[in-house]
């Protein structure tokens, strides 16, 4: 993954010398910097694998005209759901919305995803929906969640090929904090991972940290 890196002088004395006359060989730039190939080995490697300069065979090397902000948006652009999703966390339909809020309680998530018999994807339950039905004197082991959840069609969905990018747009338009991840079926959808406002957070921390 890229982020925003620090280039020493050497590096950007390297860069400086690609811009103004790539292509240009490792040779050829060793030669302007009175240095050898070796030297300048590692220096290259990390300015490629970087995105400042690509390298082609028999050519050299030449700028790619990226900043760090233009590699980080080309990075961002490429992750895909399947590489972030989390375990989604299911709740049967015919549970209580007590037994639903215990759970949303021990699994320590703001969003539950309620499935048929068949593991079919029926309903979403959010921290709202349950914080609204336990005001007043209601006896929640008795109201099955079928009655207070957002059903199908109305439930926003994504799957695991899908762009990370698209995911959070989507999370930001719909003020929702989670997407399930769902597999198409004969049945109809099948749960298999969830995508957070949380994994949002990790893949920016990633993103830093690399």
């Amino acid at each position: 993954m890229v982020s925003k890196i620090e280039l020493n002088k050497r590096q950007e004395k390297i860069v400086e010398i690609v811009k103004g006359s790539g292509p240009i060989t490792g040779e050829q730039i060793a030669d302007q910097l009175n240095l050898t190939r070796a030297t300048l080995r590692p220096d290259l490697a990390i300015l490629t694998m970087t995105g400042y300069l690509e390298a082609r065979p028999r050519v050299g090397y030449y700028f790619t005209g990226k900043k760090n902000n233009q590699l980080l948006t080309d990075e961002l652009k490429k992750l895909k759901v399947k590489d972030y999703q989390s375990i989604p966390i299911v709740v049967s339909v015919n549970v209580s919305v007590y037994d639903a809020i215990c759970t949303m309680f021990l699994e320590d998530v703001g969003t539950l995803f309620v499935v048929d018999d068949q593991s079919i994807l029926v309903g979403v339950l959010s921290r709202k929906d349950l914080l609204r039905t336990s005001i007043g004197k209601q006896e929640l082991t008795s109201i099955p969640v079928n009655i207070i959840m957002t059903r199908m069609p109305n439930i926003t969905v994504c799957r695991h090929d899908d762009l990370i990018l698209d995911v959070a747009h989507v999370l930001i338009d719909k003020q929702i904090d989670a997407l399930p991840v769902v597999k198409d079926t004969e049945k109809g959808l099948e749960v298999i991972g969830r995508v957070t406002k949380t994994n949002m957070t990790k893949i920016l921390v990633s993103l830093a940290g690399n």
